[in-house]
């Protein structure tokens, strides 16, 4: 740790002195500033390795640090839901690994609390993520506490990587946006070093021709040379991220994901805490028929990939996946038949859609009016049938159903989300009520949970079915909020707390 510590920090430093050493430009105050960060590392490096300090005790995970900013941090064991063991190209070579410790603490859905051990030994490491995981503590052999006394069985392999996949990675927004991060950032370290990239002989040249052309070839050159580059450093992207993906079920009770090429990543989360599983397909991802699917537990990342079972993939192994973590058929989860939603809930989506393209076309066609342009108009006019497919897809996409054990919702339209939430997982609900859904009937409600993002929503169902849904979900939550039936009360047809007598939750469900 007195080597890996330093040297991360000073690989950030390293790619600005070598460009300012090798094209001699730049302020040579720059250089002077790089070395006394590289000291300012090393002393830190240093003072971390000497000031932190672990330790694992029955009841809980604990952490010391810091020298001038004193930090001490405890988890509770029961709490710890996933263990997330990182090792980048550094770590690797000396033999480490960053143990991430996820836990659940009451109010933080979603990524929770947790502690970071960097860097471990990888024995070390994976001994750590059994015992944290399995609260029966391992028993060890005296002479090496690394290695478990009995021959663990087996692991069984749910998933592992097909390179055929790989078309899938220019589909996604987190590869395409990654490169746009990648491809900025290096214009920005040129830009801040005195270097612009226009000054190379072939860049100058190209521009010259790029300029002599008509406007029309200009645009669709650099627009493809854009795209093959984004193309390019997603697949790239992809490769890095998940080479030597497999999914597996291990003998202690986890998931785990391992992947990575340069940084190697392995997430294990607690089956006994997973509460669901959701298959996500962004719109460029579904046109080409892929999703991907996401476990649904607390502790995971909040990022693009937090709690991603595999990459993304044809749809069907998506689906497939989240039955194999959740030991139940596709039909009954992510795969069911879902229930439509109310006409209204189509009036509702249409209007959101439509409204705004139409104001805007009509703001367009003012301004052109005062800038004396005629294309302005008619070019964002055309937005408007764009508008209105979106919106006609956002309620095709709407559903629900609540089978055996799962309420299962589906949403969306640039990003479409099929979610299957344990009904045992739903702790509570919020019922979302507008002055327009109540005119129209309608009701939002949503699953509060102590998992994934903390709640999932059911968006635009009628009033009645939204009160039978949360009913049938967690039997007996609602019932000391309803009216008596007998009181002969009489409520409009988008009020909330009321329920018809006779319409049990069996009934206006239409599931077994």
């Amino acid at each position: 740790m007195l080597v890996v510590g330093p040297i991360s920090l000073l690989v950030r430093v390293v790619p600005l002195v070598a460009v300012l050493l090798l094209t001699g430009q730049g302020d040579p105050i720059r250089v002077w500033m790089a070395a006394g960060a590289a000291v300012a590392a090393v002393i830190a490096g240093v003072l971390r390795w000497r000031t932190t300090r672990y330790r694992i005790t029955p009841e809980r995970v604990e952490l010391h640090s810091g020298w001038l900013n004193r930090q001490r941090r405890s988890v509770p064991r029961d709490r710890i839901r996933t263990i997330d063991l990182t090792a980048k190209l550094l770590h690797r070579a000396f033999g480490l690994s960053v143990v991430r410790v996820s836990a659940a603490t009451a109010g933080t859905p979603g990524n929770g609390a947790g502690l970071s051990l960097d860097a471990v030994s990888k024995a070390e490491a994976e001994r750590l993520r059994r015992v944290l995981l399995d609260l029966s503590p391992v028993a060890t052999d005296p002479a090496d506490p690394a290695a478990p006394v009995a021959q663990a069985p087996p692991s069984q392999e749910l998933a592992r990587l097909r390179w055929a996949w790989l078309r899938y990675a220019p589909l996604t927004f987190s590869s395409l946006a990654g490169m746009g991060a990648i491809v900025a950032t290096a214009f920005n370290v040129l830009d801040d070093l005195g270097l612009d990239p226009r000054d190379l002989r072939a860049v100058d040249e190209t521009a010259e021709q790029l300029s002599a052309a008509p406007l029309y070839v200009a645009v669709v050159v650099v627009g493809l040379a854009l795209l093959v580059l984004l193309v390019v450093g997603a697949l790239l992207l992809f490769a890095e991220r998940w080479y030597a993906y497999r999914l597996t079920r291990e003998p202690d009770g986890t998931l785990r994901v391992r992947r990575g090429l340069l940084t190697r990543r392995s997430l294990s989360v607690s089956e006994r805490r997973l509460r669901g599983a959701e298959v996500v397909e962004p719109v460029l991802l579904r046109l080409g028929r892929g999703a991907q699917a996401r476990a649904v537990s607390t502790g995971l990342a909040g990022d693009s990939q937090g709690g991603a079972l595999q990459p993304p993939t044809p749809r069907a192994e998506a689906h497939r996946v989240a039955s194999a973590a959740l030991r139940v058929h596709p039909a009954e989860i992510t795969r069911a038949p879902l229930l439509r939603h109310p006409r209204a809930a189509l009036t509702r989506r249409m209007v959101r859609a439509i409204g705004p393209a139409v104001v805007l076309a009509a703001a367009a066609f003012g301004v052109g009016a005062l800038l004396g342009t005629d294309w302005l108009g008619p070019v964002v006019l055309a937005l408007v049938p764009l508008a209105a497919l979106v919106g006609w897809d956002r309620y095709r996409n709407l559903g629900h159903q609540l089978t055996g054990g799962f309420l299962v919702a589906r949403a969306g339209s640039l990003v479409r989300r099929t979610v299957a939430l344990q009904r045992g997982g739903v702790i509570g609900w919020t019922f979302r009520q507008t002055i327009f859904q109540r005119r129209s009937g309608l009701v939002s409600l949503e699953a509060v949970t102590a998992a994934g993002r903390g709640g999932y929503a059911v968006t635009d169902v009628g009033a009645l079915d939204a009160v039978d849904l949360a009913d049938a979900t967690v039997p007996d939550l609602l019932g000391p909020f309803r009216l008596p039936a007998a009181s002969g009360a009489e409520h409009p047809p988008g009020d909330l707390p009321a329920q018809r007598a006779g319409r049990g939750p069996q009934e206006r469900l239409h599931h077994g």
